[in-house]
């Protein structure tokens, strides 16, 4: 990861640990909102309280390896992209394994998920506003190829999603539940999809 990188997190993610959100508000606390198009924006802005948070950033960077913990720290011991699950040697699995695993005689945890993966490149998002996070997750050329049908999939039914809201000793669980988030997204599909401001 490039230094001016690392500041500009480091300035983005000054108190990231204190400043963590842990509830998502019900799909029907925004029926209030007549206008579909404000309606569907101000619903993503409650689903980027889970898409800003660092359960997800840490693994949706714009450059460089993964992140980790509340903090955001690049990850140690330092690994890089590789054309598949990890670079030859290095790949993800090599430490992280189907579950969390709890340290032995320190307080934390390696993270698991089977598989356990970083983002595509295209879906980085660390340093993006809500609405530039929703244009791009919007964009089958840099969300995976997915339409909104698999974004709502993605999102209410992925397992390594899911994994946000389970994230083993040491870390903040991602606001709300996978089920309030599934929600969200298929409330804010419902209304049109509209992005924020």
């Amino acid at each position: 990861m490039k230094a001016p990188l690392l500041l500009s997190l480091a300035l983005a993610f000054p108190a990231a640990a204190q400043d963590l959100a842990t509830d998502l508000a019900p799909v029907e606390s925004f029926a209030g909102i007549e206008d579909d198009e404000a309606r569907a924006a101000a619903l993503f802005e409650e689903m980027a309280k889970v898409l800003q948070h660092p359960r997800c950033l840490n693994c949706h960077p714009v450059e460089g390896g993964p992140l980790q913990g509340d903090a955001m720290a690049p990850h140690q011991p330092p690994v890089v992209r590789g054309a598949g699950m990890g670079a030859v040697g290095m790949e993800c699995s090599a430490c992280h394994g189907r579950e969390n695993v709890p340290f032995v005689g320190a307080q934390g945890s390696i993270p698991g998920h089977e598989p356990w993966q970083l983002a595509p490149v295209s879906t980085g998002w660390v340093g993006l506003s809500a609405g530039e996070i929703c244009a791009q997750l919007k964009d089958p050329e840099r969300n995976g190829g997915r339409d909104l049908e698999e974004i709502h999939e993605h999102n209410a039914e992925d397992g390594l999603v899911g994994w946000g809201w389970h994230p083993g000793a040491g870390r903040t669980p991602a606001p709300g539940s996978q089920e309030q988030f599934g929600a969200l997204t298929r409330a804010w599909i419902d209304a049109g999809a509209a992005c924020p401001g």
